[in-house]
């Protein structure tokens, strides 16, 4: 079976495109605040206690993630090092297996044909291709879903006792899954879709009641491995805290994500380009013949995904990213049908390339604003910590406005080929045009860009990173000190350890575990107030914004470093080291 596998000339192709865009400079950039440092951090911290059951922060309890992505990422920093490439090692490896999966689901839906097509426009997508290449959870939890999804409509369609069986407990496996990965969502996304095509079909018979028990006994038994061990070490509170935690994401924008109620209509037409165009006559028009009614489900899973977060009150750009596959299904389709007929599709075609030069436009632009940045962005900016920020020094070549020519050549050949209904070239260059300006991107102007906005204190970081000291951010929420500072377990004899008890038993409670969210907010303020102000043993290092800082300046003992990129940095060394 495995020979079989690499005989085939699509699965290797597949594979050799996974690995040329997806793996190359992984791990040329630093970590993005907050989600791709905060899930490595975790990891991290998983490897450094030996607890892999427990998500931490700090080595504080950190409620808000289930494990399982936490392991992957463990894994592979155990095999390539605690660093970026590691972090973002597990999505890549997801991206290749994707392309592999979507490729077969579309031949056996149709035929190699179809397939491939679909594996390219999804490979050819900015966002969706981007995520590949990043270290955020997303990307397993939708493909989790997704193949949910798929085995439940497999089930559906198969009259075989045996393979329905086979189907329904597959299903159950990849939400189980998806749920100890990312949370309840998961099934959540499930029940919603598969509730609307019920309705959709005037309550149809489509599972019997044998195999909904099947599958929630199958995903129950999968959540358990890693809920049920929590809650029998360590009580309640942290599935309490994770639902409590859930609702607040639904009811009230968390951390300051609160968005406009388009956000996530904007950011799949414009982040899916050329998919997300390319599939807009498919998202309204019922399907004409599908004996399989795969479409239905698939425009049914993107209308529930884009409206449930658009309801949600926490807008995040990744919270709508299980749009992308059964959008890039739905764009697939469209062009397969193209190929086998002729149709007129100008006005897409326009609009393809309509939105392909504005990309192209803002690819080129960029570079050129940064590379002039005293006179074309310095004098209309009023915030003084921006100004610092972008007064960083960062060598700009003054090329770097080519990687967005070289898009708009493409997104050209992918307009002619696209009129001239040759699909095959049409993606090809599309998928070329996508993944080398992404990989130009990555390498010769992002990194310019992140040195502006995170540069100077992750380079501070690092510089104190194998001292022994203490580190907190002050003004801005942070996870970059701990990843980039690598920070410690703290010891039962240090200060900042007995403090945080002494904080505890002020507070009445037993353990961290025991604070609800504003609770853990009082305590972390009452910790750094212990830093700045109190008995420490051991140097301690602050951060914050040039504009936020006013806490320190006046501050006994703390003594002020230096300013950078808009932020400033203090320490406070301890009486015992001036001794």
């Amino acid at each position: 079976m495995i020979i079989e596998f690499f005989k085939n000339k699509y699965h290797l192709l597949i594979i050799l495109l996974g690995i040329i865009f997806f793996l190359p400079f992984l791990g040329g950039i630093h970590l993005f605040d907050w989600d791709e440092i905060n899930f490595a951090e975790s990891s991290r911290e998983m490897l450094l206690t030996g607890d892999y059951f427990k998500v931490q922060i700090n080595f504080e309890p950190f409620q808000e993630k289930p494990p399982f992505f936490f392991w992957l990422q463990a894994l592979s920093m155990s095999i390539f090092g605690v660093n970026e490439f590691a972090a973002r090692f597990p999505n890549a490896i997801i991206g290749i297996i994707t392309l592999l999966l979507i490729f077969r689901i579309g031949t056996r839906l149709k035929n190699e044909n179809f397939g491939i097509i679909w594996a390219l426009i999804y490979i050819a997508s900015l966002l969706p291709h981007l995520y590949y290449k990043s270290g955020i959870i997303d990307p397993v939890f939708n493909l989790f879903i997704f193949l949910g999804i798929v085995f439940l409509i497999k089930t559906h369609n198969c009259n075989i006792n045996k393979l329905r069986t086979k189907s329904i407990i597959l299903s159950g496996v990849f939400i189980g899954l998806a749920i100890i990965t990312k949370g309840p969502v998961g099934l959540l996304l499930l029940l919603l879709t598969f509730l609307i095509y019920w309705i959709s079909i005037k309550f149809k018979k489509i599972i019997s009641i044998k195999e909904i028990i099947l599958f929630g006994i199958t995903a129950f038994l999968i959540t358990v491995l890693w809920f049920g061990y929590e809650l029998t070490q360590n009580g309640p509170w942290f599935i309490i805290e994770f639902i409590e935690y859930q609702l607040e994401l639904f009811s009230q924008p968390v951390a300051g994500h609160k968005q406009p109620i388009y956000y996530h209509f904007v950011v799949i037409l414009l982040g899916c380009f050329p998919m997300s165009i390319i599939a807009i006559p498919r998202l309204f028009r019922s399907n004409k013949s599908d004996s399989i009614d795969f479409e239905k489900w698939m425009r049914i899973l993107f209308w529930t995904v884009l409206i449930l977060f658009t309801i949600v009150s926490t807008k995040i750009v990744h919270y709508s990213s299980m749009c992308y596959l059964p959008l890039s299904f739905l764009a697939s389709l469209e062009l397969y049908e193209r190929r086998e007929q002729i149709l007129n599709k100008s006005l897409i075609n326009n609009l393809v390339l309509s939105f392909g030069i504005l990309f192209s436009f803002i690819l080129t632009l960029l570079p050129i604003i940064a590379f002039n940045k005293e006179t074309l962005l310095l004098p209309y900016i009023k915030n003084q910590a921006s100004i610092l920020a972008l007064k960083t020094e960062v060598i700009w070549h003054g090329t770097e406005f080519l990687i967005g020519v070289f898009f708009a050549f493409c997104v050209v050949l992918l307009y002619y080929h696209l009129k001239q209904n040759r699909i095959i070239k049409a993606l090809i260059s599309i998928v070329i045009g996508t993944g080398i300006t992404l990989q130009l991107y990555s390498v010769f102007v992002v990194p310019k860009i992140e040195q502006y906005s995170q540069g100077a204190a992750i380079e501070f970081y690092e510089s104190v990173a194998n001292k022994d000291k203490y580190i907190c951010t002050l003004g801005f929420k942070s996870y970059a000190q701990y990843f980039y500072g690598k920070t410690k377990i703290l010891d039962s004899s240090s200060a900042l350890f007995k403090e945080k008890h002494r904080i505890l038993e002020t507070m009445n409670a037993r353990s961290y575990n025991d604070l609800n969210r504003k609770e853990k907010n009082n305590f972390d303020s009452f910790v750094v107030n212990f830093l700045a102000k109190g008995e420490i043993d051991k140097t301690a290092y602050f951060v914050s914004k040039i504009n936020k800082d006013n806490y320190l300046k006046n501050k006994e003992q703390i003594k002020f470093l230096y300013t950078k990129g808009g932020f400033t940095f203090y320490k406070r060394e301890s009486k015992q080291k001036k001794q």
